[in-house]
């Protein structure tokens, strides 16, 4: 059955080349490379229960019953097209040019309810529970039962099933995706189909309440989401190749547009969302980690694993850092299968860049991004779907983004770790002493009305920069509160979550707490030529430049459960543990160690009004100014806990 059907489609698919190559001759925008190399196949692919999702499919022209190609998968919510078997791709057609000259059968596929499949959307599709089945199947006993109901496990392995039945495969398949279609990779992976031996989560979404593009600890991204959803969640009345907007908001002043809003509520007025957006509607009306949330994270489902894993992040993802890393960590914990990690100096998606040697002032001696697809991820994907070479990688390879270094690890975070505190002092200072002193703090007044900017400077959209940028706009603030240490008489390595405890107070009850981790270089650091840079380069002076190197913020009525907030207790010291991402970093000798403490940091994260009242629904005048004081004495130590290399 298997060869009849794919000799139909060898039939296809050589008509198609045969149109292809006269088409081919014809000068045109189309690539040439893809034409000459594959037959392209638009399929609409029947699930379970009857969906039909749109699939594209390019075939190696010389695939054959006896040529046979394993297939490499993308399954995405952004558009499989271009639409039409005579419509070919630009670039491609596989994610990169160096697998896409490998050759592989590339397939990709408009997820339910997405683009021209058919079906109804759901923002990171719930997996159904999986238990282990009594009831033998095929002879065995203590198999994963199948499931009642449909989830991206099972239109992938629906999926599978048809590509062995109906293409000249070699009955091995990879998946892969950055960001949202890598939420769709890691989520094939419970209740595998057998033939998927690969799977490459990238950036995925993962836990949109506690880290990834949503919500971090509770906190609302409100910049990001504002835009995204007027374009991801437009109208949609069946299949379409193209979704239109929600509303105009032409944006020039991200700062000045947001606070100008206001209140969080007022994102749903006659001129922007209006009740229109399904899935703005939940992430405001989900306010805590309630089920709405907890059913979405992939991370429970990751257990008991078959396919090797090969998961990729970027130390300076703005939006998926937290999925990359807890992604790997998820499966190590719960799965004894082949399972790598590599965290390049990349924002999202970036190692698929021709060219990423350089990132605003950052310089890194080295295209990070070829090396990381000639060296790991061809490799990953032709020794585990062609048993071509071999794949020898450490368990974790991480790029020192402290010294412009590769590293390896047999675990991450790092078994050679050593505990290392620092305590927020008395003089802005920051010591490996704890502090004796009794009654100690230092204070500051968060006013919804001046937020704390993230950026420096007038951006119409994020910033990409934020996360290296120099924060000395932020230090000379009143309500920015900043500890440092002495120049650092040796090299301290940093890898692994850095974790903060404060001992805070609020005049209100409710506060948010962003706590940055910053790399302090020397006074007689000598700058580049940025003199031909374009903006936000020109005028950089590395000289004193106070880096970045990891901030996180915790919305305080989370601090002791995401599921059942509390109020504070007006001006009573509180403890607040904030755990901030992974960090692979080296502070150099010479350099400074420096914390600092704010409760705003807009509009990249809403504004908190500072009472204990649903935010979602609050008016413009709840929100109210609040004395914060951050206790620092024998009684209420606040400090940060690192892991140091020895």
């Amino acid at each position: 059955m298997r060869r009849t059907a794919v000799n139909r489609i060898l039939k296809t698919v050589n008509l198609l080349l045969l149109a292809s190559l006269c088409y081919a001759q014809t000068p045109g925008s189309d690539s040439l490379f893809v034409r000459q190399n594959y037959r392209k196949l638009d399929r609409q692919i029947v699930m379970r229960d009857g969906v039909k999702l749109y699939t594209t499919i390019y075939v190696p022209t010389d695939a054959s019953p006896t040529n046979r190609y394993p297939v490499l998968m993308e399954r995405t919510p952004y558009s499989a097209g271009p639409y039409g078997e005579s419509n070919y791709p630009k670039s491609g057609p596989g994610p990169s040019k160096e697998l896409s000259q490998e050759k592989y059968i590339f397939v990709t596929q408009d997820v339910r309810g997405r683009y021209m499949s058919e079906g109804q959307f759901e923002e990171m599709t719930p997996a159904l529970n999986r238990s282990m089945s009594t009831t033998p199947r095929k002879g065995k006993k203590g198999q994963t039962a199948a499931p009642a109901g449909t989830d991206e496990s099972t239109d992938t392995y629906d999926t599978i099933d048809w590509l062995l039945k109906n293409l000249p495969t070699n009955e091995r398949v990879g998946l892969m995706g950055i960001s949202y279609p890598g939420f769709y990779a890691s989520a094939a992976l419970p209740g595998a189909h057998p033939a998927l031996k690969a799977v490459s989560p990238q950036a995925p979404v993962t836990d949109e309440f506690i880290g990834d593009d949503a919500r971090h600890k509770g906190a609302f991204f409100l910049l990001d989401n504002f835009g995204f959803m007027n374009y991801f969640d437009g109208p949609r009345n069946g299949p379409v190749e193209d979704y239109a907007p929600l509303f105009n908001a032409p944006i020039k002043d991200a700062y000045q547009f947001f606070l100008k809003m206001g209140a969080l509520k007022n994102a749903n007025g006659p001129q922007y969302y209006n009740q229109k957006s399904k899935i703005w509607n939940e992430y405001i009306q989900h306010d805590t980690y309630d089920a709405y949330w907890q059913s979405r994270n992939i991370r429970p489902h990751l257990k008991n694993l078959t396919p090797a894993t090969l998961v990729v992040g970027g130390w300076f993802d703005a939006e998926d850092l937290f999925g990359a890393v807890n992604t790997y960590k998820a499966i190590e914990e719960q799965s004894k299968s082949q399972n790598k990690l590599v965290m390049g100096p990349w924002t999202h998606g970036a190692w698929s860049r021709a060219d990423w040697s350089q990132f605003g002032p950052l310089s890194f001696g080295q295209n990070t991004a070829k090396y990381y697809r000639d060296s790991i991820e061809t490799r990953f994907f032709s020794y585990h779907l062609k048993s071509k070479g071999t794949f020898d990688q450490p368990e974790a390879r991480v790029f020192d983004t402290g010294v412009d270094a590769w590293r390896s690890f047999e675990q991450w975070p790092p078994a050679a770790g050593q505990g290392k505190t620092f305590y927020l002092s008395a003089n802005q200072q920051l010591t490996a002493t704890k502090p004796a002193s009794t009654d100690a703090f230092a204070e500051y007044v968060s006013d919804p009305a001046k937020p704390v900017p993230y950026t420096d400077g007038v951006f119409a959209r994020r910033n990409n920069q934020y996360m290296i940028e120099d924060q000395r706009f932020a230090s000379r603030r009143p309500d920015v509160l900043v500890f440092e240490t002495e120049p650092l008489t040796a090299d301290m390595i940093i890898a692994g979550p850095i974790d903060a405890t404060l001992f805070a107070a609020t005049s209100g009850t409710d506060a948010d707490f962003i706590v940055k981790v910053i790399d302090v270089l020397p006074d007689t650091t000598q700058s580049p030529d940025f003199s031909k840079a374009t903006s936000p380069l020109k005028g950089v002076q590395l000289a004193g430049y106070q880096r970045l190197v990891r901030a996180e913020v915790i919305r305080g009525r989370f601090r002791n459960s995401f599921e059942k907030p509390e109020a504070f207790a007006p001006n009573q010291p509180t403890e607040v543990k904030v755990q901030l991402p992974d960090v692979m970093h080296t502070f150099r000798k010479g350099h400074r160690l420096m914390v600092q403490v704010q409760s705003s940091w807009f509009p990249l994260v809403d504004r908190n009004p500072q009472q204990f009242i649903n935010i979602g629904t609050a008016n413009d005048s709840d929100y109210k100014k609040a004395t914060i004081r951050l206790y620092h004495d024998a009684t209420h130590p606040s400090a940060i806990q690192m892991q140091q290399l020895r």
